[in-house]
């Protein structure tokens, strides 16, 4: 079983608006609500792909049960704990004449020290029985933001593969727990180590430095593919991954997400991995065709893999032969 962590579920709303300008009235041309969060989208993603998982956070309030109702229509399964606070909504518009999109995301609802206890008290429940727990997404005001980094020392007696994706602080504070994967995208990789990447080998180095501060392997997103650092018994191996780019693209949002089920999904299944790396290129990719965070057609990650290209390099940035 794979669970997914999501302390900030949202209800997002995606509206495909042309011509987009800030100050000026507009009609959406479509519009699409789910239930979303990065743990939500990223289980969506496994669910489309066959993998069996569970989807737990904290949801209150309308828009709360609205998540929970959302994801029983889906047929994704969930495990909530509920709050007195009302669940957040995020907003993301997105212009297809331009392929730009603009998000606003609400903060999130205060949680209360015993709604936390009794969250951390679920998902150590439902680590025991899983192989890989999923940590994503920012977390609610008022909530330590070292939270992540206290879930990844109760589970790690369960023996689960602990996966963390968030950004700033909360990232930051739980490399203190040592995560086996941490899966940042170039922004939020450079915010981690410190500084810009001007070039690959500058990415490549990164993910040694983030090994470093505490994550036993790292992938960093980029715009044309990913890095990847792992460690396999003494050695580490550093792969780079690329994908052909696509003719047409309906949506970015939630594409990140997908990256990360479809190698999770490629890991829980035991394939090696560049092959894994290339799954997680082509689910990434086969969510672009579609609205939605998380949402992808199987078909198209199948067809999509085959324009990917994964390649092994040593310490030096020289391929591999």
């Amino acid at each position: 079983m794979i669970i997914t962590v999501t302390p900030n579920a949202a209800v997002d709303k995606t509206l495909t608006v042309p011509n987009f300008q800030t100050g000026f009235k507009h009609r959406a041309s479509e519009s699409l609500t789910l239930p979303g969060g990065k743990g939500v989208n990223v289980a969506r993603a496994l669910k489309a792909l066959g993998q069996p998982v569970v989807v737990t956070g904290l949801v209150g309030g309308r828009a709360g049960q609205q998540i929970v109702e959302g994801l029983q229509r889906e047929n994704v399964l969930n495990d909530f704990v509920h709050i007195g606070g009302e669940s957040r909504t995020s907003t993301a518009v997105v212009d297809p004449t331009t392929m730009t999109q603009t998000e606003v995301i609400e903060y999130g609802p205060v949680v209360t020290a015993p709604e936390v206890t009794a969250f951390l008290e679920k998902i150590e429940y439902l680590a025991k029985g899983s192989r890989f727990v999923l940590l994503a997404g920012s977390l609610p005001r008022k909530m330590q933001e070292d939270f992540y980094a206290g879930v990844m020392q109760r589970v790690r007696r369960h023996r689960c593969f602990v996966v963390l994706d968030s950004a700033g602080e909360p990232l930051r504070l739980g490399m203190r727990g040592r995560p086996h994967l941490v899966v940042p995208n170039l922004r939020e990789a450079e915010d981690l180590v410190g500084h810009e990447f001007h070039d690959d080998q500058d990415i490549v180095d990164a993910t040694a430095i983030i090994c470093e501060m505490g994550a036993r392997n790292a992938i960093i997103k980029t715009p044309y593919g990913c890095v990847g650092r792992f460690q396999v018994g003494r050695r580490q191996r550093v792969f780079k991954g690329n994908i052909a780019p696509l003719e047409s693209v309906v949506s970015t949002v939630g594409s990140g997400d997908a990256f990360l089920a479809g190698f999770v999904s490629a890991r829980f299944e035991k394939l090696e991995l560049p092959e894994c790396l290339r799954q997680a290129l082509a689910a990434g990719a086969a969510n672009t065709q579609r609205y939605g965070a998380g949402v992808l057609d199987p078909d198209d990650a199948r067809r999509l893999r085959e324009s990917t290209d994964v390649v092994e390099f040593d310490g030096a940035g020289h391929a591999v032969s």
